[in-house]
């Protein structure tokens, strides 16, 4: 089977080829001999390709200057599992995951291979087609033969007669705004339906922000509005897109038991999450997702959630024998050092520093940061880190101004948790109008585009950009720039496993080489560990006081904020992966008890 695939944001035949003809179909060989296998649409903005006259001999690929065409060869018997595709030459699901009652299924896969289209169908806002088109469509009674002899069938028949009352948390939140005006606690008295409000309120934490307007509230507030109007709702199922964004580390937790709470009322929940972690603590069983970003994309048959994530990371599907990644993504155990970072010089040094804002108030304990260091930053929200964040950055200023005098002359290069940058540039100019800095060579600036894969998206315009592809933007630009000291706040957002894991290799790679430092403030604890090579712990009280410790090393860093947080992990006997232990396990109780909160000594 064979399926040809034109992204059409990245075809552009004016300017690939605007007096002559377009190098896809000039030296396709099948239209040299009469066949139009590629056209010209007739508005003249985009290419068509008939896949049936297509013999994927692949020079169109190599020959299109934008890398829109995709042509993949694909396994025959998956002719008949197609159940989604966009267009004739558009992107492709093949499968679909299947929902129990009373179970929490688990969806993992990178950016663009299908999740949230799976969950637009389940959802009802897309209808399965089973790949055909216009009057060829499937009606509802041969979709749900299609399915016959599973869950899926009975799930669509409820679907067709609107029996199911389904609940959708969308992925980007920071758009609710636009839709949903008042008070929060309007908002969630009107989901109220079977008066859940007060114990919700205590479990997520909204009592201090109930009162408020949803157009003032940050991204973590948001979200958790979000999640709470969800749960309120009297749903049969729960569609549940990203819901760690913008939380800190308890905050996801606390989100992930109130998930689980809803199998106990027998409820239908699929979830779709990029921490490892979370996902391991959320979901009874998970389905995988591979393929080809944007081309296509198979969901695996159900496997147990450490089975399945194991098999995610090794990239080898047993049951399929089918090897979905050339090199496993791989864990260490890193013996945590004894001594903080100790061997370039200091870069950076800062005093005891207080600043208040408002009712809050933040207190730092001066410190230092080495060349090739990365200190990694923990704490909740609201406790202060990106008001110290912009403390170093010189972006507001200390009470006592003398303390910022000593480092004025730092350069900072800032990536902010919240993007801003012009809509209407393209990434390809953009990443052009980079100048690089003295002790930056252009191998090195080449390096970051390929490791965020931006070429693939240098002809889209900022605006048209998801959450995941602009935070990569947003990452590049801020390592390319000249400075002392990079400051990261929040860069896994929105991004998906592989390319977390890969910008923490990246951003950890890219320091050493250039020996700078950076502060990089991260809630996903296992990209943290990646990334860290000491950890600066905040405590305090949310919105009221932070108090910013002096960075200690890997081991006495994560104990402290997980004890803060009463959060233990194990690590995996296979993959080595850190995993949430259950509150009151006998790990987790072991591991409180002889005070080892992530790393667990052998012997």
């Amino acid at each position: 089977m064979r399926i040809a695939v034109l992204n059409k944001d990245q075809c552009k035949p004016g300017k690939c080829s605007p007096f002559g003809e377009k190098p896809c179909i000039k030296y396709c060989p099948k239209v040299r001999t009469g066949d139009k296998t590629i056209v010209l649409s007739q508005d003249s903005k985009r290419v068509i390709i008939t896949e049936s006259l297509c013999t994927g001999c692949g020079i169109c690929i190599k020959k299109c200057p934008f890398n829109a065409i995709s042509i993949v060869n694909l396994p025959d018997q998956l002719k008949n599992q197609i159940t989604y595709r966009y267009g004739p030459d558009q992107f492709s699901l093949f499968r679909m995951a299947i929902p129990k009652k009373g179970k929490v299924l688990g969806l993992i896969g990178e950016n663009g291979i299908g999740k949230s289209t799976m969950l637009k169908i389940l959802s009802g806002d897309l209808k399965l087609n089973l790949g055909r088109f216009e009057e060829n469509a499937p009606d509802d009674n041969e979709i749900i033969s299609f399915f016959k002899g599973s869950e899926l069938q009975q799930y669509f028949i409820d679907l067709k007669k609107n029996k199911s009352k389904i609940v959708l948390k969308p992925q980007d939140i920071t758009i609710i705004p636009k839709f949903v005006s008042g008070k929060v606690f309007d908002l969630l008295i009107k989901n109220d339906v079977e008066d859940k409000l007060d114990e919700i309120t205590d479990q997520l934490n909204l009592s201090e922000i109930i009162d408020r307007d949803i157009s003032v509230l940050s991204g973590g507030e948001l979200q958790r509005v979000a999640i709470a109007a969800g749960y309120l709702k009297d749903g049969d199922i729960y569609l549940i897109d990203e819901p760690s964004s913008y939380l800190d580390v308890s905050e996801r937790i606390n989100m992930a038991k109130l998930i689980r709470s809803l199998t106990k009322r027998n409820k239908i929940i699929i979830v779709v999450e990029h921490d490892l972690a979370i996902l391991d603590y959320l979901s009874d069983y998970i389905s995988l997702f591979y393929g080809v970003p944007s081309v296509y994309g198979i969901i695996s048959h159900p496997q147990g959630v450490r089975v399945g994530i194991n098999i995610y990371l090794n990239g080898y599907i047993k049951d399929e024998n089918l090897r979905i990644r050339d090199t496993p993504i791989q864990f260490h155990e890193r013996p945590p050092q004894d001594s903080l970072f100790d061997l370039g010089e200091v870069v950076f040094s800062y005093d005891d520093l207080e600043k208040s804002l408002g009712d809050f108030h933040l207190t730092v304990s001066g410190s230092e940061i080495h060349a090739g260091e990365i200190i990694g930053i923990l704490g909740a929200n609201g406790i202060g880190k990106s008001t110290f964040i912009d403390l170093i950055a010189n972006k507001i200023k200390a009470d006592d101004e003398t303390s910022n005098n000593k480092n004025k002359e730092l350069k900072v290069s800032v990536k902010p948790q919240y993007i801003k940058m012009d809509k209407s540039i393209l990434v390809a100019d953009l990443i052009k109008k980079i100048k690089l800095a003295p002790h930056l060579s252009e191998s090195f600036k080449k390096r970051i585009i390929n490791k965020l894969n931006l070429t693939d998206i240098g002809e889209r315009i900022i605006s048209e950009l998801s959450g995941g592809e602009l935070q990569r933007v947003a990452i590049a630009t801020c390592l390319t720039n000249d400075a002392d000291i990079y400051l990261f706040d929040e860069p896994s957002a929105f991004l998906d496993v592989e390319m977390r894991l890969q910008v923490a290799q990246l951003l950890r790679k890219s320091i050493e080489e250039i020996k700078k430092a950076a502060f990089v403030v991260e809630h996903d604890i296992i990209t943290q560990d990646f990334i860290a090579d000491s950890i600066l712990v905040f405590e305090g009280t949310p919105g009221l006081e932070g108090i910013a410790m002096v960075p200690q090393n890997l081991r006495d860093g994560f104990n402290l904020f997980l004890k803060m947080m009463g959060i233990t992990f194990r690590r995996d006997s296979i993959t080595k992966r850190p995993r949430v232990n259950k509150t009151g396990s006998n790990k987790d109780v072991y591991q409180k008890k002889i005070n080892e909160y992530y790393y667990i000594p052998k012997g």
